[in-house]
């Protein structure tokens, strides 16, 4: 099987098409004076719907930045002097003041949509506000500013930019300063209904200017791949039964028949099956919704779990039941310089729950300083786009699959107990950048990133071992935990605490993933999914 090393790709054999690399790479946010002449500014008030402990109310959300007019595949397009103002209706303040509220600090994560050439990945832009007097009575209004991604794409074509959901947690304190009971409120908001086209940002030309056109549908099945022919003394193997391209929406294939991947034939180990004894089939393990709201016909969902070591602690946490959206991309043969073939697929996923790109909260336990007995609720936030890179090697009869998944998670810190007494760690802890894994290929996913690495084998007229997208499997990696940022309230700084007891490298994670649900097909295997099309198969973590 071939290393994690780069793989050098023949251009001849290049499906043509952009794709977007959109990278979360935190930029310190620079002053007004620096945004020259040149640049596009967005001032965008829009109408939101808002969910508070008192029901779903209006409110209205000003976002405000500053992009370059123009780019070129390639350059970084960093957005500057970015600020999140939301002005929560009166309803927001009176639950506020309920629980004896006289401050309030907020903190807002806007999911902002970047798309070119038809192709679609999702930002998160995160800000946060200084402590703010509640009102007695009326709105209540909040700005925010904070990490923003900046976006890198390889193709000339407009780029636009759209707004979309938003988070808002709040963190009340009373009078003398203490935290309220319950000590936040989480405010979900998404655009409402009138806000239509104005939910875009800004859309900044990328090379020429001139968006490009659509790029082409995969060939026809009939048709052969575009590649130079192997020599006379290069055998060419049969394809792997299912690596044919997703259907496109509009064609035959787009109704009924589910979407494949490289190596998406049955497996007989995945081991993560909805019964593990034979006879009647056992119920479906409780599992959070996985929901695709718009799918297409290459839409995939997938239950996750796992272990992840803690090397300073000496001990191992359960990864929770966990929801992966997926779109898969095109598949592309390749014939390289030495003659071996390949089918090469990059998709992209979003974790999700309850509307946003994270994991359920999950408890984990151990002894800090190796003799208190501590627990702490704790979530993974995905910091931006999640990319699935597979290559399968074609070697008759064997085919010999990689796949790559890399995202960048902050880990978020909910709630302590250390020997029983809760700490205040407030509503922003989380570590100061993303989990970060060694890249064997830096200079293409730069930034602070989680790889993981699955491997798999599919023979010719057999099923699948191992790992592979569609079917699932076993994926590993290893993970720094960085320093812990924002952590305590009422004037205790607790960074020092958490980083000493957890942050540091050479933490092991093995991660299970499940079979996926080919949600956007007419008639979605029931092998895969529910009746409501979500992933069937719940994976149970293994170590």
């Amino acid at each position: 099987m071939r290393g994690p090393g780069p793989t050098p790709r023949s251009s001849r054999a290049r499906v043509r098409g952009a794709t977007i690399a959109a990278f979360v790479a935190l930029a310190p946010l620079l002053p007004a004076a620096a945004v020259a002449v040149g640049t596009l500014k967005v001032d965008a008030s829009l109408p939101y719907v808002c969910t508070l402990p008192s029901g779903q109310q209006p409110a209205t959300v000003r976002i405000t930045a500053a992009f370059p007019e123009r780019a070129v595949p390639g350059e970084e397009i960093r957005p500057t002097n970015v600020t999140t103002t939301v002005e929560l209706p009166a309803p927001a303040v009176a639950d506020l003041t309920a629980l004896k509220a006289s401050t309030v600090r907020a903190e807002t994560l806007l999911t902002v949509g970047a798309g070119q050439n038809g192709q679609r990945t999702e930002a998160s832009w995160r800000g946060t506000a200084q402590p703010l007097g509640v009102p007695a009575e009326g709105p209540l209004t909040l700005t925010t500013s904070g990490d923003v991604p900046t976006l890198t794409t390889d193709a000339a074509g407009d780029l636009t930019l759209t707004a979309g959901g938003l988070a808002v947690d709040l963190a009340p304190s009373t009078a003398d300063g203490a935290p309220t009971t319950p000590a936040s409120l989480s405010v979900t908001c998404v655009p409402g209904q009138d806000a239509g086209d104005r939910t875009l940002l800004a859309t900044v030309p990328v090379g020429s200017g001139t968006p490009s056109p659509e790029p082409s549908g995969p060939p026809s099945s009939s048709a052969a791949p575009e590649s130079p022919s192997p020599g006379p003394h290069v055998p060419r193997p049969p394809l792997p039964t299912g690596l044919d391209a997703p259907p496109r929406s509009g064609t035959t294939r787009g109704t009924g028949e589910v979407p494949t991947v490289p190596g998406s034939g049955a497996r007989k180990d995945r081991g993560l099956t909805a019964a593990d004894e034979p006879g009647a089939p056992a119920a479906r393990p409780a599992a959070p919704p996985c929901v695709t709201e718009k799918p297409t016909p290459t839409s995939l969902s997938a239950y996750i779990t796992g272990y992840s070591n803690v090397r300073k602690l000496n001990g191992a946490n359960v990864i929770p039941v966990s929801c992966v959206l997926i779109e898969q991309g095109q598949p592309e043969f390749v014939v390289l310089p030495d003659g071996s073939m390949h089918l090469f697929q990059t998709s992209t996923g979003n974790l999700s729950h309850g509307g946003r790109r994270q994991t359920p909260p999950f408890k984990a336990t151990f002894l800090t300083f190796g003799f208190a007995p501590t627990t702490a609720t704790l979530v993974l936030e995905q910091a931006g786009p999640m990319t699935v890179t597979s290559d399968v090697l074609l070697v008759f009869p064997d085919n010999l699959a990689e796949t790559y998944i890399r995202v960048p998670l902050v880990l978020r810190v909910l709630d302590v107990q250390v020997n029983g007494t809760r700490l205040d760690v407030g509503p922003s802890c989380r570590t100061e950048k993303p989990l970060s894994s060694p890249e064997p290929t830096p200079a293409k996913y730069p930034g602070d990133h989680l790889v993981l690495l699955g491997k798999g084998q599919l023979l010719n007229g057999t099923d699948a071992t191992g790992y592979l997208l569609t079917s699932g499997g076993p994926l590993t990696g290893e993970v720094t935990i960085p320093a812990f940022k924002d952590c305590g309230a009422g004037g205790e700084n607790l960074d020092r605490l958490l980083t000493a007891s957890i942050s540091g490298p050479g933490n092991h994670i093995k991660q299970i993933q499940g079979q996926t649900c080919s949600v956007g097909v007419e008639t979605p295997p029931p092998d895969q999914c529910t009746e409501d099309r979500q992933p069937l198969v719940v994976p149970k973590p293994a170590r």
